[in-house]
């Protein structure tokens, strides 16, 4: 092949001068049903837990304010009547007991001491207005006295002043430590039931997605839902979906018999009609035209059965090389269509051969009808083909006027023929929704798009053959 005939790829800047197609079209980011359900499940149950954990906290407050003040309260009259009816030597047996047992230590309160005012927090400002409610306005009540920390409480023994020192955490709120190792725990618990909920509500629509993927791809009998499950709205769901799997195939079994049938019940009557047309029909002219209808009609029942034909296949190697020798050998060689080919040698594709061979002829017959250059009435086609990471990228493209971009995305629904914007169309509307259906089967991509300059161009992305 000349260097003339070959044809640039899309790697270089003029690419075949078509728009690109969209082969490498990803859908939009998105949260599956699982996690979306799981998180506001988790979102809910973390704000009912913090808000339980504010209200347990609010509504403890003022009891446990109240409960601080009288325990302290009664432990300093207890003190005082103690050292009061004590005598000197049980006195100091009591001071040194209450030190050694109950952590509470009695003290002089002198003139020169210094203190700082238990009032950190509206806790301990409402435990030294309750002491003080209890024990007279003339109370004291301390967080620190001569740079020693814990809870004093001054008061006084037959006009005596004295300090009594006890431990702080008498009177303290949980620590925040604890709070938060109990709402850690707790969040823990909630993610677990909230993924164990978001499982079991996910569960019946996972199946169900799945067997509308297998029901996709023509595997009836793998789609197929459990019709006893408990729950009324999941069953009746079950078995509307089974139902009509069913339907489906029994649809798909009566369309491809009526279809494969049409092979049968019709070629011998037209080959018994080409026969008599040869046989019967003087005039030359005549018998071309009758025989090329014929033709047509052949060719109209192929078209009915490759449309039909089942979506299962088996992968094989295959060379992209000979595949497209093939189908422009079997295009003709007319004087009037010119085929530029540029595929890297030995390019090998994971497929089906005939199915390849099928589609490579319908868009050549496709170029061939409906690719005629306005002016000149030629023919050119242009095939090029490169890998790209684990695929292969072929681009088909005529120099035709084209089609409204509006129709594009309609070329190939079968039945559908673009006439409006191209020449004449005589075709059943059926090859290319051949070509994309094998492409699909083959696990490939296949998109449509004008060129810059003029034509149609057609984008196959095809899996490359590993090594």
């Amino acid at each position: 092949m000349s260097e003339e005939s070959r044809v640039p790829f899309e790697t270089q800047p003029a690419a075949l001068e078509t728009v690109p197609a969209p082969l490498d079209s990803r859908p939009p980011r998105e949260v599956s049903l699982f996690w979306r359900t799981f998180f506001l499940l988790a979102m809910l149950l973390l704000g009912c837990i913090i808000a339980w954990l504010q209200t347990f906290r609010a509504l403890e407050f003022e009891p446990r304010a109240l409960q601080s003040a009288q325990q302290l309260a009664s432990l300093v009259n207890l003190t005082r009547a103690g050292l009061i009816h004590a005598d000197s030597i049980a006195r100091v047996s009591l001071v040194k007991t209450l030190a050694d047992e109950e952590k509470v230590r009695i003290a002089p309160r002198e003139p020169g001491d210094t203190y700082r005012l238990y009032n950190t927090d509206s806790l301990s400002r409402r435990i030294s207005e309750q002491v003080k409610a209890r024990l007279g306005p003339d109370t004291v009540v301390a967080r620190e006295v001569n740079n020693t920390a814990g809870l004093w409480i001054g008061f006084s023994i037959d006009n005596d002043p004295y300090w009594l020192q006890t431990d702080p955490s008498r009177v303290e709120l949980v620590a925040g430590i604890t709070w938060l190792i109990w709402l850690g725990t707790a969040a823990l618990l909630s993610m677990a039931g909230a993924a164990l909920i978001a499982r079991l509500i996910n569960r019946p629509l996972k199946k169900l997605s799945f067997a509308a993927s297998r029901v996709r791809e023509g595997d009836f009998s793998a789609s197929q839902l459990n019709e006893a499950v408990a729950t009324s709205e999941i069953r009746q769901v079950n078995i509307g979906f089974n139902r009509m799997a069913q339907r489906l195939s029994k649809i798909e079994q009566d369309r491809a018999l009526m279809l494969a049938g049409i092979s049968h019940d019709l070629r011998t009557p037209l080959a018994r009609l080409r026969l008599e047309t040869e046989m019967s029909v003087g005039d030359p002219q005549a018998r071309e035209h009758m025989a090329a209808d014929i033709e047509q009609v052949n060719a109209i029942i192929d078209k009915f059965l490759d449309y039909a034909r089942p979506d299962h296949l088996e992968p094989e190697r295959v060379s992209l090389n000979q595949v497209i020798d093939a189908a422009v050998f079997s295009l003709g060689s007319a004087p009037d269509v010119e085929v530029h080919t540029s595929i890297p040698a030995d390019t090998v594709v994971t497929g089906d051969a005939v199915e390849l061979h099928r589609v490579f002829s319908n868009l050549l017959e496709n170029a061939q009808r409906y690719g005629r250059e306005p002016e000149s009435g030629r023919v050119r086609i242009e095939i090029a083909a490169r890998r790209k990471d684990d695929w292969v990228l072929i681009k088909l493209r005529d120099h035709g006027t084209g089609v409204v971009p509006e129709m594009l995305a309609q070329l190939t629904q079968p039945f559908f023929r673009g006439d409006a914007s191209r020449t004449s169309a005589t075709g059943t509307g059926l090859g290319l929704a051949i070509v994309e259906r094998a492409i699909a089967r083959m696990g490939g991509r296949f998109a449509l798009a004008n060129s810059s300059t003029g034509g149609l161009a057609a984008h196959i992305k095809l899996p490359l053959a590993k090594a």
